[in-house]
């Protein structure tokens, strides 16, 4: 292949040329890698619009750079690169590099080869069109433009062999990641879950299905053919790090259904559910260790950005300087180029700032990213965001978890909401306010690439760039059901959120157990869950405690890190919407009731516990407890609802003893304070009426509460509660005697 071409089948090619004799026999065991450099998806819009989505920077660094690093770690020899939109910006981009370009002695592959397809609209058109190339000879390894991943792939390798010796139609090997208990934010990203359907014996993957919160039947049904197996695990637990292991018989499948176009949710489930026919078999690699996740939207840009700020990612981290004239140092928390500059009275904390980056006096910056040559001004207040390259934000201006991209101006004492996207050249006015909701997504350019019209009512009278909308007949979906909400809505912003959606209450099961398109009462809707559990439980061959406790987890993260947040935000808003996300959480794991009382416990004991400490005003505990239980318009019926649950006084018991040690576990606070912030939350709970006096003394009385020293000691500082509520029932009980005497 030699030349570039710009149609159907052409490629653009710069390789290296071959090493002399020998070269055919040294092909055919050169390890080979696929990059689908786009994913014909709409997530990163309005940014993508003007630039490759493989090319946005992840703190600094352009996403394609790690998954090229990761290649070449593990000993890939030959490259092809898939291009879609703004190809010529990738094939620029890879050419001009130092360490990439074919033609640099840097460059750690044989060959690099971009290939165009000029009407492909899908990820299955790349693969039917790679297919008919016959560029692949032999096993390779498949990855998308966004990976970050310090997985190493030896292991995975041979045993992707060893399985392909002994039997022919072994196919595959997906790379997964158990986020168990890991402490990675990519293992907590919620909207779509992928749910795998394994063999634990051998690794087999049996059955793949997507489930999310906008289904309108959640429940996953087991094809016959699972159950043929002596074991099987269903889990919902598993990162997709986005990296497969193929053979060419992979390609085989993909040209012989053109109605394949996305890798999981048509072409895994199809290879799967079509097993009788087609007779291969694909494995599944369930790792415990290392690192792998996709930058695949906003919200995993997010948080793969964080992990690598807290050192998951090594050595993908900004002090290694992946790219060429990078010089990050690390100290303190900071990651700072050569260059950078912060004023003495200024607070920059977990943050990374590029070269010649310039913070002026009296401003706060807090896990963010800035890039280079960008301008803070005076008293600017930068949470949770990512600043890009000559991005400006002037004086007294506030940008809360938001992506600002290059050039972009933010004028004085503006202020920019959490969630808001600012596309390039757009300039925020002076004074301007950006509303909350929905979300703002501003940019020079409209979904047709066309020029704008600047909303003044948006972004100010000196202001430049207007609303960004999806266009009416958007396909950016992965979800073709009649009847089901697009769940690429979740995936769209930078913020998770279900508020103002269309959550159905079906429960999620792995067999429809209910068939009424009747409502049912609350009653009855408890009822069919514990039902639909039972029928779970007993369909599973296999030891359900591990999975249970996956769910477990995974909802208790998800569910504590949501409801802190909404705590924690600074607005007028009521606690609605985080109920709703709350409960399609609680749906989307089969959540229990024991589940949510833990989650609501210890995220309103978390809230109260930081209201306490310094730096979040130092409050003492009794108004600690009452701003963490009433700030927020509808909390208050939250906790009774859900938390608590009922007027059972062992319901309000088990409310008071998830508090008592969701307190003992949070890091830093002392058995004394814990205690003394708990009596306070009981007494607070006890006022609103929240919890009944029998509840708390039912909890007093419950030997769990002192099972150990620690609890023991926090117990204790709620005796004078307890005296009191006791001396308060003695005195109605005499009351309550006088008056039958009078009677008398």
């Amino acid at each position: 292949m030699s030349g570039k071409q710009a149609s159907k089948g052409g490629a653009a090619n710069k390789s290296k040329k071959p090493a002399k004799g020998g070269a055919e026999e040294k092909r055919e065991d050169a390890l080979q890698a696929v990059i689908l450099a786009d994913s014909f998806q709409d997530r990163f819009q309005p940014f993508a619009l003007e630039k490759p989505r493989c090319l946005l920077p992840l703190v600094n660094v352009p996403v394609i750079e790690y998954t090229l690093e990761y290649l070449a770690s593990n000993g890939v020899q030959e490259v092809f690169i898939y291009c879609g939109a703004h190809s010529e910006d990738v094939e620029t981009y890879i050419n001009d590099s130092d360490r990439w370009s074919p033609e640099s002695n840097l460059c750690p592959f044989s060959s690099v080869d971009f290939i165009r397809v000029s009407d492909a609209s899908s990820i299955g058109d790349f693969l039917r069109d790679l297919d008919k190339r016959s560029l692949i000879s032999g096993d390779f390894i498949l990855v998308h433009g966004d990976v970050v991943a310090n997985i190493p792939l030896d292991g995975i390798l041979a045993r992707h062999r060893a399985r392909r010796e002994a039997n022919r139609d072994a196919c595959m090997t997906i790379v997964l990641r158990s986020s168990g208990n890991s402490p990675h934010r990519a293992a907590k990203a919620r909207g779509i879950t992928p749910v795998f359907v394994v063999d634990p014996t051998n690794g087999r993957c049996l059955q793949y299905e997507e489930m999310h919160p906008l289904q309108k039947d959640k429940y996953v049904k087991l094809d016959d053919s699972v159950f043929e197996h002596g074991e099987f695990e269903m889990r919902t637990d598993l990162i997709d790090c986005g990296i497969d292991i193929c053979t060419p018989d992979v390609l085989a499948l993909w040209s012989e259904s053109f109605d394949y176009e996305l890798p999981r949710k048509n072409f895994l489930h199809g290879v799967l559910k079509d097993w009788e026919l087609n007779g291969k078999i694909i494995s599944a690699e369930i790792l415990e260790e290392g690192y792998g996740a996709r930058a695949s939207n906003l919200q995993m840009y997010d948080c793969i950005s964080k992990d690598m700020l807290h050192r998951w990612t090594l050595p993908y981290v900004p002090d290694s300087n992946l790219l060429h004239g990078q010089t990050y140092k690390y100290k303190r928390g900071l990651w700072l180029e050569d260059g950078a500059h912060i004023a003495k009275t200024s607070t920059v904390t977990e943050s990374v700032l590029g070269k010649t980056a310039y913070v002026d006096t009296g401003s706060k910056i807090s896990n963010s990213v800035i890039g280079r040559r960008c301008q803070i001004g005076k008293n600017v207040r930068i949470e949770n965001s990512y600043i890009w390259d000559d991005a400006v934000i002037e004086d007294g201006a506030t940008v809360l978890h938001s992506i600002i991209a290059n050039d972009a101006v933010i004028g004085k004492h503006s202020y920019i909401p959490e969630g808001s996207l600012i596309s390039y050249g757009v300039r925020i006015s002076a004074g301007t306010e950006l509303p909350s909701k929905p979300v703002p997504r501003i940019s020079l350019l409209t979904s047709e690439g066309e020029p704008a019209k600047t909303d003044c009512r948006l972004v100010g009278n000196d202001g430049k760039g207007a609303l960004y909308e999806e266009p009416e007949d958007d396909e950016d979906s992965d979800s073709e059901d009649e009847g089901d909400a697009d769940p690429a809505v979740l995936q769209s912003s930078l913020i998770y959120s279900l508020a103002g959606l269309n959550i159905s209450r079906e429960s999620i099961s792995t067999l429809a157990t209910h068939d009424s398109d009747e409502e049912l009462s609350d009653d009855e809707y408890e009822q069919f869950q514990v039902k639909a559990n039972r029928e779970r439980l007993s369909s599973f061959a296999s030891d359900d405690s591990a999975a249970a406790a996956r769910a477990l987890d995974q909802f208790h993260g998800d569910a504590v890190h949501g409801l802190v947040d909404a705590l924690r935000a600074d607005d007028n808003d009521d606690f609605d919407s985080a109920k709703l996300e709350f409960m399609g959480l609680r749906l989307a794991n089969n959540a229990s009731d024991s589940m949510m009382r833990k989650a609501v416990s210890v995220a309103f004991a978390t809230r109260a516990a930081e209201l306490m400490n310094p730096e979040n005003g130092g409050l003492e505990p009794t108004k600690a407890a009452g701003r963490a239980l009433t700030s927020k318009k509808g909390a208050v019926k939250f906790i009774t609802e859900v938390g608590v649950g009922g007027n059972k006084v062992d319901l309000h018991a088990e409310f008071a003893l998830a508090l008592q040690k969701a307190l003992a576990a949070i890091k830093g606070l002392d058995s004394v304070r814990a205690g003394t912030l708990l009596a306070a939350l009981l007494q607070q709970l006890y006022n609103l009426d929240v919890l009944e006096e029998e509840g708390i003394l039912a909890w007093w009385m419950d030997a769990r509460a002192a099972e150990n020293d620690t609890l023991s000691k926090i117990k204790e500082r709620s005796r004078v509660l307890v005296e009191w509520l006791e001396n308060a029932d003695e005195e109605d009980s005499d009351e309550d005697s006088d008056e039958d005497e009078d009677s008398d």
